[in-house]
């Protein structure tokens, strides 16, 4: 990708430009707080709990939740919400049908996503202001100023205002994936990660300082992180190449039939399942923390990102949501089916059902892998980080996020500025070709 090639591309540059002015909004929105809300208390509980699902959960709001602002709760509402309908489209014979019926269903689904992440986030903002109205913070004080806003319970004001929030993330998200560039919602976790690092990095450095972490430890995190970025790139661009043959073509060369290649991702699920995992996690773990009952509170206390318990729920899903998403976007079938329509074979496969079956086994031989990478990536260096007891959440689902979706965005860039110099050297053939007729 050449920074010259999005510099000269007007277009490229418009749409750069619209997504760091939406991405700006939504990091300005991250700070302003919740009416009601003594912010400096609840920051104070946070940081007296640095470790556990809300910092893991605040990981991913970008700060809001720390600061109980207007956006809070985040994008996980809408994510959940899309969990839930891409398992029922496959389970519900009525959505089923919707996917079938083309661009004009699919609407339909994304407007039933829409009104589900509504229900979600009146049902946390509800949760989360009951909690702050019960609690205080490390020095005594309320969390919440006044049990009314004005005139208003603050309930009510707490969950129209969080629920405002996380509806105009989620339209925001749309409008960066329509007229931006990259997918607008993983766009937005990557930037409330991405605002972590510094402090992260602050707070490391402090520590050093002070003499309380030893130069050995910080380099050998260094190195651990280096060697975590380094391993995520080479899987993420890692490929299975099946070989094609082309019965009607030849290369001219002693008739050889002309040979390509179909290429199948290790990680061909990408950063999804462990988003979708975490989405799942989050929200019992995030009910049992704003809840005062036992059993909930037991729930929340095992639901630990570091613990063995979670870890082990984590894989799980992990393991599921990356068969099961790559099971709705991979089709062996249609594949097959276009295979044969060219002309074109895998060498020692016959045509059709058999092809359909070699690829769907190479595809789940492919899935096992990058689960066991996916896995290891998402507990082992939360894990690590654990022992060396740092004061932040160094955790796998981050970086991963963070090296996919910035992996994913520049190949969109650089897909970007091929198809548009393409598209150029067409219009420069039909208009070289129309002055030579003219001649």
């Amino acid at each position: 990708m050449s920074v010259v090639g999005m510099l000269n591309n007007s277009d490229l540059r418009k749409k750069i430009l619209f997504t760091l002015i939406a991405l700006s909004i939504y990091r300005v929105g991250v700070h302003v707080p919740t009416p009601g809300v003594n912010s400096k208390a609840v920051m104070d509980l946070f940081n007296s709990n640095a470790t556990g699902i809300l910092s893991f959960f605040n990981s991913f709001t970008g700060g809001a939740l720390s600061q109980f602002s207007i956006f809070a709760l985040g994008i996980m509402p809408y994510i959940s919400s899309s969990i839930i309908f891409q398992l029922l489209s496959s389970a519900l014979p009525q959505l089923e049908q919707l996917k079938k019926e083309g661009e004009q269903g699919r609407k339909k689904i994304t407007q039933y996503t829409r009104y589900f992440t509504l229900v979600l986030a009146i049902i946390q903002g509800f949760g989360m202001s009951k909690f702050l109205l019960s609690q205080r913070g490390t020095d005594g004080q309320m969390l919440v100023n006044s049990p009314f806003v004005g005139v208003l319970p603050f309930e009510l004001v707490a969950v129209l205002t969080l629920t405002a929030g996380t509806c105009f993330i989620m339209w925001l998200g749309e409008q960066i994936t329509e007229r931006g560039i990259g997918n607008g919602s993983s766009l937005i976790i990557f930037t409330g990660i991405a605002a972590g690092v510094p402090s992260g990095a602050q707070q490391l450095w402090a520590l050093f300082d002070k003499g309380e972490v030893s130069f050995i430890k910080v380099l050998l995190l260094l190195l651990l992180m280096v060697a975590v970025i380094a391993f995520v790139i080479f899987m993420e661009t890692a490929q299975r190449r099946l070989t094609i043959n082309y019965s009607q073509r030849n290369s001219g060369q002693n008739n050889r039939p002309v040979t390509s290649h179909l290429p199948i991702k290790i990680n061909y699920a990408g950063v999804i399942p462990p988003i979708f995992a975490s989405s799942i996690l989050m929200f019992p773990a995030t009910v049992a923390q704003f809840s005062q009952i036992a059993w909930l509170r037991s729930i929340q206390e095992t639901l630990n990102p570091n613990g063995v318990f979670f870890n082990i729920i984590f894989v799980l899903l992990i393991v599921f949501f990356s068969f099961f998403y790559t099971d709705i976007i991979f089709n062996p079938n249609e594949i097959s089916d276009n295979l044969k329509k060219t002309g074109a074979f895998v060498p020692g496969v016959r045509s059709g059902s058999s092809t359909s079956a070699y690829i769907q086994e190479v595809l789940n031989k492919i899935n096992v892998l990058g689960c066991i990478y996916l896995s290891f990536i998402c507990i082992m260096p939360g894990l690590l980080t654990s022992q060396l007891n740092l004061p932040f959440y160094f955790g796998g689902t981050s970086l991963l996020i963070l090296v996919g979706v910035a992996l994913d965005t520049a190949q969109q860039i650089n897909s970007y500025i091929l198809t548009q110099k393409y598209e150029g050297f067409l219009k420069g053939k039909k208009i070289t070709s129309r002055r030579v007729s003219f001649n």
